[in-house]
């Protein structure tokens, strides 16, 4: 299925990882795990053939299925459901035998001709790709993935971040491939959908690669965990399910400290040896003989894994305003006949804490770009109060220029800033060092997540607007976003999934979409945030 020999990857001049070699056979189920930056992402676009590895080489056999984190559709006009169907080729032939269909009908006998001479060819094709079983197949798929026939039948480009990305998961696990590759499968999915996702992937048949932040996902999928080490430039493989390779990987790692401990004493008592016999001529090679030995104690060892660092997630210091400084009036959205919400009437006052709740295409992520000024609403407006001062966070991460470089998107977010401070800011975001100058498109999804942040902790925003903001991070990123949430005294309105994001924001109301009804915060709403 997938065959590696002696991988090397870099991001940049930085060494991710080298000589590694493994297969990924049929049956194969690997979680992918390691700290954002380690090169999950990078490693997973080289099998699928996106990309090209720093050395050694990649075998691929069968189709391959791969959901990056960001996906991108090529043609944004295309019907949801046929972007779906094009993972067998059948969109275009579903749609050429419904247009004969409604030409047979036809009151102009030539056009009934010509389209009973092409039907049986065109069905002939349409059931060899599997015909109305196939279609079957794909509608029970994507209303397990909260995609209803509504949405099917809308263009791409009328959809949300969200939705296209549900979108490219279903085309995925229809196609039938082989091997699927998928980088956070979970993100935009319902607590619903997740579980229906959690067994599919438990009966798939081929390989897979997942790499998830739902520890729930790995422990129902997958039978082997590769973990990705950057410290020690290697990947540890562990031919076992999620909760033995918890174990196994702590007790490795206690085994590797003692070794190293003995030997670095080891070592240490033949240097004090040799310093002792540099002191005489007579028994100077025997002193560097030892002191030689001493290097071969420790060079044979593997490394400690070092302290994994984290990312100081501190959001800014709000700059002064009013007691209001952003208010919503009648705001409403509709693609064409497809109305989204209407009418939504929101204050933000200062330091105020709202949270947006409502099923999947219900309009959360409208809102909040309208709110940030990206997109216009058919009616209503917003309006800025004293000293507003937004910061916004998307989801799709499209705040960030890809062509230009980390150090570049944050000098863009605070021109008036001096060098040092936004080197101080990115580095406490760990970027540091060459990192600073790469593309911001080649970054990992948890790498564009702080990115974005550090951008936001540069501008002093007042009002901060969050759409996902955990989505892509590890689990001790993400536990400093929620500690950042937490003390952070200005006013935040946020779009999230994460029971956790949504507690430690602690929010006084709540505003339900589609409707636009707004009321006091309860816990009862938890419930709702995985659902929504």
């Amino acid at each position: 299925m997938i065959s590696v020999s002696n991988l090397e990857l870099r991001a940049g001049a930085r060494l991710l990882m080298e000589g590694v070699s493994f297969r990924i056979d049929r049956g194969d189920k690997i979680g992918l795990v390691g700290r954002n930056g380690a090169g999950k992402t990078t490693m997973t676009r080289v099998l699928a053939g996106e990309a090209l590895p720093a050395g050694g080489t990649v075998t691929r056999s069968g189709e391959i299925g791969y959901l990056p984190q960001d996906p991108r559709t090529p043609d944004m006009d295309q019907l949801a459901r046929d972007r779906i169907l094009s993972a067998r080729n059948l969109d275009a032939v579903v749609n050429d035998l419904r247009q004969a269909q409604e030409d047979m009908a036809s009151e102009k006998t030539s056009v009934r001709n010509k389209a009973m001479a092409r039907y049986d060819r065109i069905e002939a094709a349409f059931l060899s790709g599997g015909g109305y079983a196939a279609e079957a197949e794909a509608a029970a798929i994507s209303s397990n993935l909260a995609l209803p026939e509504r949405i099917l039948n809308q263009p791409l480009k009328t959809l949300s971040g969200g939705q296209r990305r549900r979108v490219e998961l279903a085309r995925i696990l229809f196609s039938g491939a082989e091997t699927m590759l998928l980088d956070e499968p979970t993100n935009h999915l319902d607590a619903d959908s997740i579980t229906w996702l959690r067994d599919f992937l438990k009966n798939h048949q081929g390989g897979l690669i997942v790499i998830s932040h739902d520890v729930e996902l790995l422990e129902a999928t997958v039978n082997k965990v590769f973990q990705l080490d950057a410290n020690r430039a290697t990947i540890d493989i562990y031919n076992m399910g999620w909760k033995r390779y918890q174990l196994q990987r702590e007790t490795d790692e206690r085994a590797r400290k003692r070794e190293r401990a003995n030997a670095e004493k080891k070592a240490q008592v033949l240097m004090d040896q040799a310093n002792r016999m540099r002191a005489k001529a007579s028994k100077a090679v025997a002193a560097q003989n030892m002191a030689k030995r001493a290097e071969r104690l420790l060079g044979g060892l593997d490394a400690v894994r070092a302290t994994d660092r984290v990312a100081a997630l501190r959001f800014p210091e709000p700059s002064p305003c009013g007691k209001t400084p952003m208010t919503a009036e009648g705001l409403s959205k509709a693609y064409g006949s497809l109305e989204i919400f209407t009418d939504v009437d929101l204050a933000i006052d200062r330091g105020s804490k709202v949270v947006i709740l409502g099923l999947n295409g219900a309009g959360k992520t409208t809102l909040l770009r309208m709110l940030a000024g990206v997109d216009t609403p058919d009616t209503g407006r917003v309006i800025a109060g004293h000293g507003l001062k937004v910061g916004y966070y998307a989801q799709e991460h499209e705040t960030l220029d890809t062509e230009r470089s980390v150090l570049e998107n944050m000098k863009s977010s605070a021109p008036d800033m001096q060098d040092a401070e936004v080197r101080g800011i990115l580095g406490s975001f760990l970027f540091s060092g060459d990192d600073v100058d790469k593309p911001a498109g080649v970054l990992s999804g948890g790498e564009k997540t702080r990115l974005a942040l550090a951008t936001i902790v540069a501008s002093s925003a007042n009002v901060l607007l969050l759409d996902e903001p955990t989505n892509n991070l590890d689990p001790a990123s993400r536990a400093e976003i929620l500690g950042a949430l937490k003390n952070y005294s200005g006013a935040v309105v946020m779009v999230s999934h994460d029971e956790g994001a949504v507690d430690a924001l602690d929010p006084e109301r709540v505003v339900m979409l589609p409707d636009g009804v707004e009321d006091l915060w309860n816990q009862d709403y938890l419930e709702l945030v995985t659902l929504a």
